[in-house]
């Protein structure tokens, strides 16, 4: 184990975190908040640390798996502890272990919340816990690769550990441009947000928070109603479809960008996607339209409801805990299943579904027919055993994970469906589940 080469990486995501604690500290110049002075002292203690790491240059530059898992799960424990010490200290969250939980699911885009009075928060506390979403959303450690010219090795390494799905590729030959890529991408789509949430009428402050949450597909809302707060179809309306759209695999937008339209129009995970998207949408909306005074009002709600669960963003307009039981659980499914491999969403994702499926086909057919040779695809591309393989590994420890967690949280007596949506919730990033977990 390389453990120079992790502490010296260890040191640049600390000051990559240090940087963007600086916006929350302007913001709090802005509003003339003295909570924000604790932004000041974090960042000072950050830099410091980070940059006392990161003098340590390692000789050998060499970086293997495990390298990457290590950083990467270090990564994100080291972020969530230093993220949470600007509620600690400005005592806007007294409990240190509450403002973890706070800010760790602020980073994994998760939305989950121990906050009962949301808006009681300093602006420049509710800036830093939307920001957390929109940083978590794409990953640190895609940014800090966009920033250093790591060997390609290292990168994918790195990039393999931190991006979420069955498998990762570079867009263009150099990790760094695929890195530059990624975050252009992103930051283009946010600022399209911020923009048309503003042209609804939707204040400045209140558009940035909210993008970051859709952006990232986290869902922390700076309102105790989330998006039901903003009696607006257009306004919800947006952020519906902004939620579908981080929810897309990014290689299809780099595909449009690059005019590769015929490669973008034909990845199947896109299109199993958005065809889930429109079966949910439709079914909940008839099972719920008698709760609703016309027919676009179930629609709408029914939209953005399954947008944000299956996007694990977590943002709500009305209390679908309320629905009918088949509404109910169509969206438990929605949870598991997620989002596209390489989105901001969480789940179990679309392609892996889409290859366990393909798998499961594939298996039958060489029962039924054992001398036929067939070779198992995805968008024309033959999908290697070593991938079917670590899919099936990721569901064996993903089922495990679940009944343990299950199991544990049982211990404090609630009925079933709290117990089982609310480790679905947190295991998926989504947030909200159903019952006393609801959102």
């Amino acid at each position: 184990m390389n453990y120079r080469m992790i502490a010296y990486l260890s040191g640049l995501i600390i000051l990559i975190l240090a940087g963007f604690m600086l916006l929350p500290l302007l913001v709090a110049v802005i509003y003339a908040e003295q909570s924000g002075l604790t932004f000041l002292w974090t960042v000072l203690a950050a830099a410091a640390a980070g940059g006392l790491l990161t003098l340590l240059k390692p000789r050998n530059k060499a970086m293997y798996a495990r390298e990457g898992f290590v950083i990467t799960a270090l990564g994100w424990i080291i972020i969530s502890l230093i993220g949470a010490a600007p509620f600690t200290l400005s005592g806007q969250i007294p409990n240190y272990l509450d403002a973890v939980f706070e800010t760790a699911s602020g980073f994994t885009t998760t939305g989950a919340s121990i906050l009962t009075d949301i808006e009681a928060l300093d602006k420049c506390m509710l800036f830093w816990r939307s920001l957390t979403h929109w940083l978590g959303g794409m990953g640190i450690l895609v940014f800090m690769l966009a920033l250093v010219n790591l060997s390609g090795g290292q990168g994918n390494h790195l990039l393999r550990a931190e991006s979420p799905g069955p498998s990762v590729g570079k867009m263009v030959p150099n990790l760094r441009k695929s890195s530059i890529i990624l975050y252009g991408i992103y930051v283009v789509m946010t600022l399209a947000e911020v923009i048309l949430l503003l042209a609804g009428g939707m204040p400045l402050f209140d558009s940035l928070c909210h993008a970051f949450g859709t952006a990232g597909t986290g869902g922390f809302s700076i309102k105790a109603a989330s998006i039901g707060y903003y009696d607006s179809y257009y306004l919800q309306g947006v952020i519906a479809v902004f939620m579908v759209l981080f929810g897309v695999n990014f290689n299809f937008w780099f595909f449009l960008l690059m005019r590769k339209f015929s490669a973008a129009f034909g990845m199947s995970e896109v299109k199993t996607y958005l065809g889930i998207i429109l079966c949910a949408t439709a079914a909940i909306t008839l099972n719920i339209a008698g709760a609703f005074s016309t027919l676009f009002d179930a629609l709408h709600h029914a939209f953005f409801a399954v947008s944000s669960v299956i996007t694990t963003t977590g943002f709500a307009t009305v209390d679908f805990d309320k629905w009918p039981q088949l509404s109910r659980v169509i969206l438990v499914l929605l949870m598991i299943v997620g989002a596209c491999a390489g989105s901001t969403g969480g789940g179990v994702k679309v392609s892996r579904m889409l290859i366990v499926f393909k798998s499961g086909i594939y298996e039958i057919r060489k029962l039924l027919h054992p001398r036929s040779v067939k070779v198992l695809t995805m968008d024309g591309k033959a999908v290697g055993p070593d991938t079917v393989r670590g899919i099936h590994n990721y569901l064996v420890v993903y089922f495990a994970v679940t009944v343990a967690s299950v199991l544990l949280v049982s211990l404090d007596n609630y009925d079933l469906v709290t117990t089982f949506t609310a480790v679905e919730a947190t295991l998926n990033n989504i947030g909200p589940g159903l019952a006393l977990v609801g959102p």
